[in-house]
């Protein structure tokens, strides 16, 4: 069967407990534009590429659904009782996309790292600041090292990083595991979520505090870095 008819069918399947299930990952909208998401993926990347994204999509969910009620009563958690729209979905995976669109088209291991760094990148990024508001004893403003109330934009903590690590490296491992990066570049899509979600705290207690950027925004600049540095240091490293 034709992969992007698969790709069509499975995503269509898939949209249909995403719209009926009591607890709503995703807004209406939400749900039409990750179908788009999916079915790009799936068609371009094939399942190997669609594990990555999938994976990212239920740890990233489960990370924002740990201790919700608590952080909803403290005015931290996210909006729409955690359910994701557009923005939200094209925040985290627009540069999935891209280089998604850019293997389809000039196929080259350095999209495939770019990939998988990007996802990494954002899962290290929400599983980082959701295990941080709800378990992290103590959080830091990443620009002064102050202590500063959990939720506070670019506030970072030790529990919160260290999940953050974790989840890159589990992530990063699937795409070792399916093939779409060598195991010897583990360490590079590591290192460059680690980075790229530092760089993203940065940013998180300057520009977008101050109102210049959105949180989106944020989130398109933080997985665009992390795919640039995981393939940059994959082609040193190649």
């Amino acid at each position: 069967m034709n992969p992007w008819l698969v790709a069509l069918l499975v995503n269509s399947i898939l949209a249909v407990p995403a719209s009926t299930s009591r607890v709503k990952v995703l807004t209406p909208q939400g749900i039409l534009h990750s179908w788009a998401l999916g079915v790009l993926i799936l068609g371009a990347l094939g399942w190997a590429g669609y594990a990555i994204i999938f994976v990212y999509f239920v740890v990233g969910t489960a990370a924002t659904r740990i201790g919700f009620a608590q952080k909803q009563a403290r005015g931290i958690a996210e909006k729409r009782g955690g359910a994701r729209g557009p923005a939200n979905v094209w925040g985290s995976a627009a540069t999935a996309a891209v280089t998604a669109l850019g293997q389809l088209i000039v196929p080259h291991p350095l999209w495939l790292m770019a990939y998988v760094a990007s996802l990494a990148t954002k899962l290290a990024d929400t599983t980082s600041s959701e295990i941080g508001k709800t378990y992290g004893r103590t959080t830091y403003l990443i620009t002064t090292f102050r202590p500063v109330p959990p939720g506070t934009e670019g506030a970072v903590s030790l529990e919160g990083t260290l999940a953050g690590m974790a989840a890159a490296i589990a992530l990063s491992s699937l795409g070792a595991s399916v093939g779409l990066i060598p195991w010897g570049a583990l360490p590079w899509a590591v290192l460059a979520a680690f980075l790229a979600t530092t760089v993203e705290s940065l940013l998180g207690a300057t520009i977008q505090s101050q109102g210049y950027l959105s949180n989106e925004g944020v989130n398109v600049l933080n997985t665009a870095l992390g795919a640039v540095l995981g393939a940059g240091f994959l082609w040193l490293w190649g």
